[in-house]
């Protein structure tokens, strides 16, 4: 009974000091965004391999005028001990002696129900249950909205990206971009291109999916907010991966960025994103010295489409089109006669010049705006140089 008595003691011990830290954060929980914590485990694939029955891991913070979070249930109890009079710690054990067995069964129930309380499911296991969700036809459509939200918010560590294709995740998503509900098709292309972003293993398991031809098609989606994710998770999908590239291509991917390139009338929104894409593309191109480029970048109209987007009186957008002009200024195959005399790159960069001159009146932006003349010569000196290889006659 001694030993039983003593550890139910120091556990009645960390039921008082846990309750009054719940009482504490609920009192903060009132009045600001503070309160409890809970940490999550910082190897999921650990997490995945343990036990439901082991204790998850917890934390409180500073509202709780703590030395930080605490790591474990056994790191609470040891400082629970170790902040605790040992006077009252005898006498806590002397009152465990004196309990009925109803009454030690009873305080066992409540220490029991509070680590019940305090166990929180890691990313893995949050994601599983998502992924069920969506796997649930029974479950309300307010239900699958939800748990595409978390999987959006969960998938943005990239060990948690790399887990959604393990627990079956990346194929309920790929599912989805098929939804009659456009706000679902709209969030499960979100989700696949976090996912993708800068992550080579998950890309490769997306484009296995076939899920790169969904979502080029769901750029001419005419619910915008559809198109500019679908077009961010083919950005993502293809950025610094030349295998997506290649299928990117064979789908006919350079008529699409030329398609919206081309068409004022297109939310901007997406003509940033598509340029940003283009710019992009020619950079990896420059990187890729080895491979022949490609003959869409040498396309007379499509470069024009790119060299009049510096015409817009957004600077967002004039800023990505001048970083594209040069990058593709750059490769090897564009030709600087198209660029002078078809696309008209000075007249161009000369209106673009005038009007950032006009807008270094507005202080607010004046930094920025200097920015975009520093560009815009850097631009103007690649282009002239690249004309004067080609003006120039030796004698």
């Amino acid at each position: 009974m001694g030993r039983s008595a003593s550890g139910l003691a120091l556990w009645l011990l960390l039921l008082a000091f846990v309750g009054a830290v719940m009482a504490q954060a609920d009192r903060v929980n009132k009045s600001s965004s503070g309160g409890l914590f809970w940490s999550t485990a910082k190897e999921e694939g650990d997490l995945m391999r343990k036990s439901e029955a082991q204790e998850s891991t917890v934390g409180v913070n500073d509202n709780a005028d703590l030395d930080g979070g605490f790591s474990s249930l056994d790191g609470m109890l040891q400082w629970a001990i170790g902040h605790s009079d040992p006077t009252k710690l005898k006498e806590t054990a002397q009152d465990v002696q004196r309990f009925s067995p109803n009454e030690l069964k009873k305080r066992q129930m409540e220490i029991k129900e509070l680590m019940e309380k305090l166990k929180m499911p890691s990313d893995a296991q949050l994601m599983q249950i998502a992924i069920a969700d969506l796997n649930n036809s029974s479950l309300p459509m307010e239900d699958h909205h939800r748990a595409l939200q978390e999987l959006l918010i969960l998938v943005e560590p990239i060990d948690n990206a790399n887990d959604l294709n393990k627990l079956g995740g990346l194929t309920v998503v790929i599912r989805e971009l098929d939804n009659p509900d456009p706000e679902i098709r709209k969030t499960s292309a979100w989700i696949l291109g976090k996912a993708s972003q800068n992550n080579p293993v998950v890309q490769k398991q997306v484009l296995e999916l076939g899920a790169l031809p969904k979502l080029m098609k769901m750029v001419n989606s005419s619910f915008v907010e559809e198109a500019t994710k679908a077009l961010y998770a083919v950005s993502a999908l293809i950025r610094n991966n030349l295998a997506a590239q290649e299928l990117f291509y064979a789908k006919a991917g350079d008529l699409m960025l030329q398609d919206i390139l081309s068409n004022p009338s297109i939310d901007i929104r997406l003509r940033r994103k598509t340029v940003f894409l283009v710019g992009d593309l020619a950079e990896c191109q420059l990187e890729s010295t080895h491979k022949a480029e490609l003959p869409f970048f040498s396309n007379r109209h499509f470069l024009k489409s790119v060299v009049d987007l510096t015409a817009s009186s957004d600077l967002d957008l004039q800023e990505k089109a001048l970083i594209a002009v040069k990058n593709l200024l750059q490769l090897r195959t564009t030709e600087a006669l198209v660029f002078k005399d078809y696309c008209d790159l000075d007249g161009a960069l000369e209106r673009m010049r005038k009007q950032l001159q006009q807008l270094m009146d507005e202080e607010y932006q004046r930094d920025y705006v200097m920015d975009l003349e520093s560009l815009c010569r850097e631009v103007e000196l690649i282009f002239h140089k690249k004309l004067g290889k080609v003006t120039h006659v030796p004698t």
